[in-house]
């Protein structure tokens, strides 16, 4: 209950000070604007001075901080229009905070500095349509979103392994990793087998048998996660029904016809999943 309240109250008085900005702004003046905002972040800061990095509460000040980096961020384009595109403000973020971010060790900072990077990132492709002007699509934009995350995954795992057991406990991290990298390997999987993928279309689909692959060793074999692990089998019920239905309504089958096989695809292989899964609950209890 402690912990609820105090991240419950970092949260609130952070969107309480984002919200009175925008309920005032024509009421405030430049400076009266900018003094406001560097108040807080100084106070947020000394706070982080005197709790400590080692107590909760410390880190949950720094958490605030680093919100109100972004918020003076967007203080001064909006005072000053500089014309900046939408992605600068998250980019320029993510570097200001990181150093803090190294130096708290913070799971949830670290998880929201991953977010304002792959938040500049798809701001950067709804402006540019690519990278260095040349324009890619979709499907290179997710490719780019999956390295980042996969190897943000990677790097977690890397450090659990290393014997940190204190992190051990904490499996939210894993979980929400592993949900981001593989929906998009799901994703861009699907685009492959329905042919919209690039590279002939077997780059997504091999991609994604190498996922799932090591996340059926790792989280089976070396470190169990029931929650990865249906996440796996969401994965390939959703590339297996999709392959499916492409060789369905390829081969000429009626619509209704084609829909009641894929639908029974899609059942038989959930309670296969389910059973499965069980089992493997099962077995862990033994």
């Amino acid at each position: 209950l402690d912990t609820l309240l105090l991240w419950l109250g970092a949260l609130l008085t952070a969107s309480g000070v984002m919200f009175f900005f925008a309920y005032n702004w024509d009421d405030l003046g430049r400076f009266t604007r900018f003094a406001l905002i560097e108040g807080v972040l100084v106070v947020a800061l000394l706070a982080v001075w005197r709790l400590g990095l080692d107590k909760l509460s410390g880190k949950a000040a720094l958490m605030m901080a680093a919100v109100f980096v972004g918020v003076l961020l967007a203080l001064v384009g909006q005072t000053y229009q500089t014309g900046a595109d939408t992605y600068e403000l998250f980019a320029v973020w993510s570097v200001l905070i990181l150093p803090w971010a190294l130096l708290a060790r913070f799971d949830a900072l670290w998880m929201f500095w991953l977010l304002l990077v792959n938040v500049a990132i798809l701001l950067y492709y709804e402006t540019f349509g690519g990278i260095f002007g040349i324009l890619f699509g979709v499907e290179q934009m997710l490719w780019l979103l999956f390295v980042i995350n996969t190897g943000a995954l990677l790097v977690w795992e890397w450090m659990v392994s290393r014997g940190q057991s204190q992190r051990r406990s904490i499996r939210w991290m894993t979980r929400l990793l592993a949900t981001v990298s593989g929906g998009l390997i799901t994703a861009l999987a699907i685009l492959g087998v329905i042919g919209e993928g690039q590279w002939g279309g077997l780059l997504a689909p091999l991609v994604w048998v190498g996922w799932m692959a090591c996340a059926y060793y790792w989280y089976l074999k070396v470190e169990l996660d029931v929650y990865v692990l249906a996440i796996g089998v969401l994965s390939a019920i959703a590339v297996v029904s999709t392959t499916l239905g492409r060789l369905v309504f390829d081969s000429g089958l009626d619509d209704a016809g084609g829909m009641l096989l894929v639908s029974l695809c899609v059942i038989g292989l959930s309670a296969m999943g389910a059973l499965w899964l069980r089992g493997v609950v099962n077995e862990v209890q033994t």
